[in-house]
């Protein structure tokens, strides 16, 4: 099994535009829509505020009912300070695998899906395919929110949606939520000498970052489990802090950002409360000294756990397509329980590993594409 040269260009052409999160994806849309322009294949294009980013669906046999989505994001993680030994955006083929930053998350599996466009057009389908790729989920999943809302509005309804994130081509029917916050503390400033005159804004942080500690170990010794996953429960982590301004100086403010994985069926938004609470009962001491002190909490993202029910009709057609009964669970946060909160069953399968995303010299090696690409051809063969 070998991958086409049409599936390999467009897979190296994905990768060699920059569409790291921070910077525009502009430039991989308008390629892809001006593909698609070209073979007639209608699209709609929902923008964020700054409209310096885009998302693209695409449906090819429109005015049918129903469909898959296959659905892909198109912003890729940074590289700075990695030890790349090649240039992320050189695509460069070698030792039978294509390297490049998003190369296995996830724009070879984009690629391959908009070169399957042209004979998907001429097998004229029983049921449409739709393309659905989104911009900065890397950073929260923020962009393909304005897809499916776009959807709900035109009355578009797909039956079913496959994310095409790195599974190894295993169908993929579970992983956990990513929520992440911003606590920002405010507190009163004064020579340290006169520390008991004013209010702490480190070391308030602190005891709430020992607080989010504390619910960490607890759920790792009497929270719920589910076998399967690397880390089988729901786990808080704080990822940056910072704050104070000299030595002899009580710090006036302090931010750190935290986040919780939980898992299916656990509730982060009734963990996050557990949060709040703890932050407003250190509130009346600092308020004591001073009223204007206190905490403030700053949503920065929210993406749901994902949980295929049994009998899911999206696993099942994976699994058809994949030819491969087993299914797996992911570490890695996706977009597939948005889509499934709108109603569409999904399942998560596509080409790589995520070991060998996000890292130096990403890679997916071209015997994943391969599968991938008979993948999608066996999907035109069962909607013809």
């Amino acid at each position: 099994m070998t991958i086409t040269p049409a599936g390999l260009e467009w897979a190296q052409r994905l990768v060699r535009l920059d569409t790291v999160s921070r910077n525009s994806n502009l430039a991989l849309i308008d390629t892809i829509a001006d593909h698609l322009r070209t073979l007639r294949v209608p699209i709609r294009i929902t923008r964020d505020e700054s409209g310096t980013k885009a998302n693209l669906f695409a449906t090819i046999g429109q005015g049918k009912s129903g469909g898959v989505i296959l659905s892909g994001h198109t912003d890729t993680v940074p590289w700075d300070g990695q030890d790349w030994t090649l240039d992320p955006l050189s695509a460069l083929v070698r030792d039978g695998k294509l390297y490049g930053r998003g190369s296995a998350d996830m724009k070879g599996w984009i690629g391959l899906v908009v070169a399957r466009a042209k004979a998907w057009l001429e097998a004229d389908l029983a049921q449409p395919i739709h393309f659905a790729f989104s911009f900065d989920e890397e950073t929260g999943c923020h962009g393909v929110r304005h897809l499916i809302a776009d959807l709900k509005d035109a009355g578009i309804t797909p039956a079913l949606c496959i994310v095409g994130e790195p599974t190894g081509m295993v169908p993929a029917v579970a992983h956990k939520g990513v929520y992440r916050w911003r606590c920002c503390v405010k507190g009163k400033a004064a020579h340290s000498s006169l520390a008991p005159h004013a209010v702490n804004a480190i070391e308030a942080a602190a005891r709430v970052v020992a607080g989010i500690a504390d619910r960490a170990d607890h759920w790792r010794d009497h929270g719920p489990r589910y076998e399967g996953f690397d880390v089988p429960y729901s786990t808080a982590a704080v990822g940056v802090i910072e704050g104070g301004i000299a030595d002899n100086v009580v710090p006036e403010d302090c931010r750190f950002t935290y986040e919780f994985r939980n898992l299916p069926g656990a509730d982060a938004l009734a963990m996050q409360r557990q949060v709040l609470d703890h932050a407003a009962r250190l509130e009346p001491a600092m308020h004591a000294v001073d009223p204007a002190t206190g905490f403030r909490f700053e949503d920065i993202c929210a993406v749901p756990a994902f949980l295929a029910q049994p009998g899911d009709p999206a696993v099942a057609l994976a699994q058809a397509l994949a030819r491969n009964d087993r299914t797996t669970l992911v570490a890695f946060g996706t977009e597939a329980g948005l889509f499934q909160g709108a109603g569409i069953p999904t399942a998560v399968c596509g080409p790589g590993f995520i070991a060998q995303a996000h890292q130096a010299d990403e890679y997916v090696s071209l015997e994943q594409l391969a599968a991938a690409e008979a993948f999608l051809g066996r999907l035109g063969a069962a909607a013809g």
